[in-house]
């Protein structure tokens, strides 16, 4: 019998709500399941995808992850996985680093024989280069009784699903047994084509979605292979409050049922919904906080009227202000002249420093007191040169317009081009069990594509 630990979606390195302790939380996730494979002494753990958050890890991430990867290889327990989405790269994979150093297996087209088990390995597809995929694979060898495909993609029949499950199996050169698989990190299992397919789910909540429970898959080959599940205790807790107001109710009521709960050290989500009064989230986040929480959130659902009044904003022009200030200080002809010929584009910034020391020095040599303030006149007759600029914005209106217009659709097509060179990065929404994690806090800038999925978080 082979019995190997199906895991995936690990997101090391993701640093969830800016808190560094959720950071360390994905790494711990990953290292208490390496510390129960060792203690049960499976023949292997497989990783179907996303050991990283995305695919530039920090060296805190990448130094934790060797440390982890070490134990399994002390114990003598492979360490076989295939490439997701958020960590893959254009050519060199971080899975090939740690292979060279000996702590990994990227799985492929050639099977890696574990016990009587062969593992291949298909990394993340986007979806819009599947249709060239052949699923050509080397045959099963000998050794071997059981054949095991490891994928990452969101696969038929499960929610969100954009791979064609039977497909993949009707046309692969070799009948698998099962397919362990990452991506979705709702853990779930069905059967197709008499083949298991089987999700192990996320290793932490990246998501306020992500209600159940974390764990990992424990896969048994022998006549028949069976598939069971594992949690995983020691993860962060996180507490939920779902309230629902009626009419006139407001803030009390949900501060009541936040004080319900314990808190201490856990992430605290609050879900509102029904009817009452708005409410202000940083209320409700403080009294979480107060009470011992790590980090606090306030979903607010309900469809309020806005009782906003509008708000009349206006800007006063610059060029009108300038022009006014400058009169006011009484500048010499000389000052003004530096003035005009610091705020006008006419000089590239990188020759303005030298050209202005050059003229100041010539003025001061042809009159020591051409800096002094110039008597007092009539405001009116002082030209700045906010009006030198206003009076040559109409001779060079239309030039400027059909310029900007040239830039603007030049950005346009570089724009659209970034997109397409990404493919569809965000289509995925964040319904329940989707790859899906709070990340406007981290963006980082992507010069490599990464395909749309529910590895794509909100």
């Amino acid at each position: 019998m082979t019995r190997v630990i199906h895991t995936g979606d690990t997101h090391i390195g993701y640093q969830q709500y800016n808190a560094p302790e959720r950071r360390r939380d994905f790494l711990e996730a990953f290292r208490s399941v390496v510390e129960d494979a060792v203690d049960d002494d499976v023949d292997a753990v497989v990783h179907a995808g996303d050991l990283f958050h995305d695919r530039r890890p920090g060296l805190i991430d990448l130094q934790g992850t060797v440390d982890v990867l070490r134990t399994l290889a002390d114990a003598d327990i492979p360490f076989l996985a295939v490439v997701g989405n958020h960590e893959g790269k254009r050519d060199a994979q971080w899975l090939d680093l740690f292979a060279d150093l000996g702590l990994a297996t990227r799985l492929g087209a050639e099977p890696t024989v574990v016990g009587d088990a062969a593992f291949y390995g298909l990394d993340f597809v986007p979806r819009s280069r599947r249709d060239d995929l052949s699923y050509e694979f080397d045959p099963v060898p000998a050794e071997a009784d059981h054949a095991t495909l490891v994928s990452h993609g969101l696969f038929e029949p499960f929610a969100h699903a954009d791979w064609n499950t039977e497909r993949l199996l009707s046309e692969s050169t070799v009948d698998f047994d099962a397919l362990l698989l990452g991506d979705n990190h709702t853990p779930d299992t069905a059967e197709v084509c008499d083949t298991w397919v089987t999700y192990c789910g996320s290793t932490e909540r990246a998501s306020a979605s992500e209600r159940e429970d974390r764990g990992y898959n424990i896969v048994e080959f022998e006549k028949e292979v069976t598939i069971s599940r594992r949690g995983l205790p020691s993860t962060r807790e996180f507490v939920f409050v779902d309230v629902e107001l009626e009419e006139g109710e407001g803030v009390d009521r949900v501060q009541e049922r936040v004080r319900q709960h314990d808190l201490e050290d856990a992430v605290v989500v609050v879900t509102i919904e029904g009817a009452g009064r708005p409410i202000a989230p940083a209320a409700i986040e403080e009294l979480a906080t107060d009470r011992g929480a790590l980090v606090a959130r306030v979903n607010d659902r309900r469809d309020l009227p806005d009782e906003d009044e509008a708000v009349s904003v206006s800007f006063a022009d610059p060029d009108d202000a300038v022009r006014e200030r400058v009169r006011e200080l009484g500048l010499s002809d000389a000052a003004l002249e530096i003035d005009r010929t610091v705020r006008e584009d006419e000089l590239p910034d990188s020759n303005v420093r030298e050209t202005v020391e050059r003229r100041v020095r010539d003025l001061l040599e042809d009159d020591d007191a051409a800096f002094d303030p110039a008597p007092e006149r009539d405001p009116e007759t002082v030209t700045t040169v906010a009006d030198h600029l206003s009076d040559t914005e109409g001779e060079n209106g239309d030039e400027a317009d059909t310029t900007s217009e040239q830039k603007g659709d030049d950005a346009d097509r570089e724009d659209t081009a970034a997109d397409e060179e990404d493919d569809a990065a965000t289509e995925v929404g964040s319904p329940e069990g989707n790859d899906t994690t709070e990340q406007a806090e981290e963006t980082e800038p992507v010069d490599e594509p990464a395909d749309a999925s529910l590895g794509d978080f909100a």
